[in-house]
C-alpha cells in the first residue's frame, strides 16, 4: 500500500498560512486553534521550528517527514537538505533559502505572488535569531 503524499505548504488556504505565521510569531491562541481546528501537522511544524522534540517526533510518526526535514534544514542540517532534494521538496528548499534571505528565493516568491511565505520566512528568521540570543544569555539555564 502506497503512502499518500502529504500536503505541501503552498497547498493550504492563505488564511491557514496566515495562522501558521502568527503562531510562529508566538500567538499561543492561534497555535491552539491550529491543533484543535484540524491542522495538527501545522501546529507540530510551528512547535518543531521552536525546537520541540515531541512535535518533531510527531511529524515523523505521522508522515510529515518533509516538515521535520524543513525544521532541521532551517537549523543548517545538510542531511535534511539532501533528503528534501532526494524526495523533491523543492518548495521547502526554496523556503529555507528565503529564511536565509537569499535574494533569488525571495524574488521567486514575489514573482509567484507567494507573499505570505515572505512574511512567514521573516518570522522564522526572527524566531531563530531570538533563540540564538536566548541561548547566548548565560543568565538562563539551558539543558
Amino acid at each position: 500500500m502506497a503512502v499518500a503524499k502529504r500536503k505541501e505548504l503552498y497547498e493550504y488556504p492563505v488564511k491557514i498560512l496566515l495562522a501558521v505565521t502568527e503562531a510562529i510569531g508566538g500567538n499561543v491562541k492561534i497555535h491552539r486553534w491550529l491543533t484543535k481546528g484540524g491542522y495538527p501537522e501545522l501546529a507540530a511544524l510551528v512547535s518543531a521550528l521552536q525546537a520541540d522534540e515531541d512535535a518533531f517526533n510527531w511529524l515523523m510518526q505521522h508522515g510529515y517527514n518533509h516538515y521535520a526535514a524543513f525544521c532541521n534544514a532551517i537549523d543548517d542540517d545538510p542531511k535534511a537538505i539532501e533528503w528534501m532534494v532526494r524526495h523533491k521538496f523543492q518548495f521547502l528548499i526554496l523556503l529555507v533559502d528565503a529564511v536565509e534571505a537569499k535574494p533569488a528565493s525571495i524574488e521567486w516568491l514575489k514573482s509567484h505572488k507567494f507573499h505570505i511565505f515572505i512574511i512567514m520566512t521573516k518570522k522564522i528568521l526572527k524566531m531563530k535569531q531570538d533563540q540564538l540570543v536566548s541561548y547566548a544569555d548565560y543568565h538562563k539555564i539551558h539543558f
